[in-house]
């Protein structure tokens, strides 16, 4: 079983062998102040899932099936035989523990109850892939009584490993077997929908959620989506704001987190893309925390289940979508009430036959209030809406959203005047894709306003983070995060990308200044707090960069949610 743990602590990187570290913008970027957080050792659980109840199965010793083998006579003349030969081992049986240990793995430990005895082992995974192999028990050597053999499965789901032993010697075999859910959840793309929405109530009771309560929205077993999610994708729109504060998303049955989902301020309207666990009862929980009451939407672009269908498969960001100079469409702003589609399918490494894509948009120069609508190409307009702006806004947000049968996404301007559009791709889902979703309790992993967690101040202008999350685990593809900032000093906009240094060149100072991608994941204006949802690819080092762009200050906090396992 593979052994992970994040580690913040700057003095634990070089030991762990991850961190974080404020970049250095200015004399020499290639020796970065090696600074960082003092809260050591912060273990979120990575690649604990075979320790949790929810991916542990067992079967007792007691359901073993025992049997002798067939004599090597026939008749009733050899029954007896072969009855005083099973006498031999009388109580030979099994007990099996299977863990998940990554989004496809599973570790079977067999704990033999037997004579001293060389046993043939057969174990049968249950993806018609057998594996037979020799065990020796020697009740004098109680490590000989347990076999640990892991395996790997092509695709997330349910499956039934059945285990044969046979002893030869005293002419019996035992079977036992048992069932397990691999710990991963792929993606099942879902046509935009609206489950909640407290100002008419669509999905609950109508009214405002109250200063510090929650309101749930019905997920499992609502419209198309199946009972047995465990984590849903929703766009959730905070608006009729008269006080600061922010929404929490979590499972309902759990306990509320102390991470945010989206922050505003007074009179606000403010969207962001959340991806959250789903409770048992299948239902997600939305918790206002602010000290005046706020409407709050939730529209579903899909989810994930143990059921499978699409990984996840993350890019470094590229910009397929760009009015203000044709890229990707007609150059001009997207007029009041028009759409348009763009091809994402083929193009800039983005394979055909995707079933959805991870996107950040942007729009900026509107000319009036108004919201934006993402759907797949060929499709109806929905009434879900994925951004809200007003007159002269540059705001972004996530969007994960299907892809229409011919390759394309669509975009509604919901105002009734033009607007710029920007469309950003992180990554897409597909079913060769591996990227399988597991979900962490969610943590926080930087918050420079926090000096007792981080001494390096704000984040400089034009500077980065780096945030090392798993370069010793190849099985990481990405991270599932929100990112805000707060205390704003300028206009600016934050870029998340991978970092094309490894560890030991940050180590061996050596490393030097990346490149920011010409992409944003979340546009402030000054004295703004500005959330957004970030699917951060770790590239090829685990290494992911948080870039200031703006010209002044600012704070940063980011939480992470869940990270994408192709092991």
């Amino acid at each position: 079983m593979r052994n992970r743990r994040l580690v913040i602590s700057a003095a634990a990187m070089v030991a762990a062998g991850m961190g974080l570290i404020p970049g250095v913008a200015q004399a020499d970027p290639a020796k970065p102040d090696a600074q960082g957080m003092s809260k050591p050792d912060l273990d979120l659980g990575l690649g604990k899932a075979s320790k949790s109840k929810e991916h542990s199965f067992t079967s007792p010793a007691d359901r073993t099936v025992r049997k002798a083998l067939p004599s090597a006579k026939s008749g009733a003349a050899a029954a007896p035989q072969a009855q005083a030969a099973v006498a031999g081992n009388p109580d030979l049986a099994m007990e099996l523990n299977a863990y998940g240990t990554s989004a496809h793995s599973v570790e079977l430990d067999t704990a033999f109850i037997s004579v001293d005895a060389t046993l043939e082992v057969t174990i049968d995974w249950g993806d018609q892939k057998k594996e037979v192999v020799s065990a020796t028990v020697a009740n004098t050597d109680p490590e000989t009584m347990t076999l640990t053999r892991s395996h790997t499965y092509a695709e997330v789901g349910s499956y039934t490993v059945k285990v044969t032993v046979k002893d030869v010697a005293n002419n019996v075999t035992a079977t036992n077997e048992v069932a397990h859910v691999t710990p991963g959840s792929d993606f099942t793309p879902y046509a935009p929908t609206r489950l909640l929405d407290t100002r008419n109530g669509t999905g609950a009771p109508m009214g405002m959620v109250q200063p510090y309560s929650s309101t749930r929205v019905k997920v499992g077993g609502n419209g198309g989506i199946p009972a047995d999610v465990t984590a849903v994708v929703l766009n959730v729109t905070v608006t009729d704001t008269d006080s600061d504060g922010h929404i929490i998303a979590f499972p309902e049955g759990t306990e509320r987190p102390t991470t945010s989902n989206v922050n505003f301020k007074a009179r606000q309207t403010v969207p962001n893309l959340v991806i959250v666990p789903v409770g048992k009862s299948g239902y997600v929980e939305l918790a206002n925390r602010s000290s005046m009451p706020v409407n709050l939407i939730a529209d579903v672009t899909g989810y994930f289940s143990h059921t499978a269908s699409s990984g996840y498969t993350p890019v470094a960001p590229s910009r397929f979508v760009d009015t203000r100079d044709g890229l990707g469409t007609v150059k001009g702003q997207l007029g009041g009430r028009k759409t348009f589609s763009t091809q994402i399918s083929g193009l800039r490494g983005v394979p055909q036959g995707i079933s959805a894509v991870a996107l950040n948009v942007t729009v900026t120069n509107p000319k009036e209030a108004g919201h934006l609508s993402v759907f797949p190409g060929g499709a109806a307009i929905p009434t879900a809406s994925n951004l809200n702006f007003t007159a002269g806004q540059t705001i972004a947000n996530s969007v994960i959203v299907p892809v229409g049968t011919d390759g394309k996404i669509s975009v509604f301007n919901g105002a009734w005047a033009g607007t710029d559009v920007i469309v950003d791709v992180v990554g897409f889902y597909s079913t060769n894709s591996k990227g399988a979703f597991l979900p962490l309790a969610p943590e926080r992993l930087l918050d420079t306003r926090d000096p007792v967690s981080w001494d390096g101040g704000q984040l400089d202008a034009r500077d980065y983070v780096i945030m090392p999350l798993s370069y010793e685990d190849p099985g990481f593809s990405g991270f599932v995060m929100n990112a805000t900032v707060t205390n704003t000093r300028g206009d600016g906009f934050l870029t998340v990308a991978p970092d094309p240094n490894s560890m030991d060149d940050y180590i061996n100072k050596v490393a030097y200044r990346p490149t920011p991608p010409n992409s944003s994941n979340l546009n402030w204006t000054k004295g703004a707090t500005v959330p957004n949802l970030v699917q951060a690819s770790t590239g090829t080092t685990g290494i992911i960069n948080f870039w200031n762009q703006g010209w002044e200050d600012t704070d940063l906090i980011v939480d992470v949610f869940g990270y994408y396992d192709t092991l």
